[in-house]
């Protein structure tokens, strides 16, 4: 992404999860925050949303966005429920758990991490919307790409000696393979009892060349901002690289399982359509 400006797709992706709380009922993803943190523009872009809303390929994507988010914070649930203390948000953009999650009797501390720029333009956006900002919420400015993530966390408060539950939702499509590499390597130190959420590009299903059809005009899109497409990864190979790393109990949905889990019986056409996104979970 641009050094100087904030990621685009963190705006298209927040304004997409807003759009699922005013336009789908039943709603797969509750995110009372969701238009609130996008201020009065993001408001309007969600309005704009309107006319193209259901029976578009913007309805497959927008499911895609909410399942991807609800399971992400099923799994954080378990994660608690084995006693994880600390949540590290891997590209934050603007998710807004740590604003609307209840208080519990065990504290949570939140990692949010992110570019620099997308990071202080998140800050201004919950300053602009009224949010009040937990003390439990870390806030770590880091480059995926610098290799520097780990003592970037760890000045932040993280503890490696400690379990730890990562989300790290619409991240790895953009980075190079050494960056994943070493954030595989990151996770890795956490102690066991935590575990990750993660969404990649399935290879495999990708048309070639990817210029084709409605997935070329998105890549399009993001490479002329600045967030080009970088990564893939080949059926199984995710898993095998988090199962070398000590994680088990791996679950990888794709397409027709986030169907089956999430939107089956619906009768308003809100469905995932594309093959290409995967979502994984795994225990450390």
């Amino acid at each position: 992404m641009k050094e100087d400006r904030p990621s685009l797709t963190a705006a298209r992706v927040a304004t997409l999860r807003a759009a699922h709380q005013r336009y789908d009922d039943p709603r797969v993803f509750d995110d009372p925050l969701a238009t609130r943190i996008l201020g009065a523009e993001g408001a309007e872009w969600v309005e704009r949303l309107k006319p193209v809303a259901h029976g578009t390929p913007l309805t497959g994507l927008r499911a895609w966005i909410v399942a991807r988010s609800r399971y992400a914070e099923e799994q954080l649930a378990k994660a608690r429920d084995r006693g994880v203390e600390q949540y590290v948000l891997l590209g934050a953009g603007l998710d807004t758990f740590a604003y609307r999650a209840p208080a519990g009797p065990r504290p949570l501390h939140v990692f949010e991490v992110d570019h620099p720029a997308t990071q202080t333009w998140k800050r201004r956006r919950l300053e602009g919307g009224s949010i009040p900002v937990p003390s439990s919420v870390h806030f770590v400015p880091t480059n995926f790409e610098s290799g520097r993530l780990l003592p970037d966390l760890i000045a932040g408060g993280f503890r490696k000696e400690e379990p730890a539950f990562f989300g790290w939702l619409g991240v790895t499509m953009y980075l190079t393979p050494p960056a994943i590499e070493t954030t595989l390597d990151v996770l890795a130190t956490s102690a066991p009892g935590g575990g990750v959420v993660v969404d990649y590009f399935d290879g495999s299903a990708l048309t070639r060349p990817i210029e084709r059809g409605v997935p070329g005009v998105f890549a399009r899109q993001v490479a002329g901002s600045g967030e080009p497409f970088q990564s893939a990864f080949e059926p199984g190979e995710l898993a095998r690289a988090l199962e070398e790393r000590g994680f088990h109990d791996v679950e990888d949905l794709g397409a027709a399982e986030a169907n089956a889990r999430y939107f089956a019986g619906r009768s308003d056409g809100l469905r995932v359509v594309s093959p290409v996104g995967r979502v994984l979970s795994a225990v450390r």
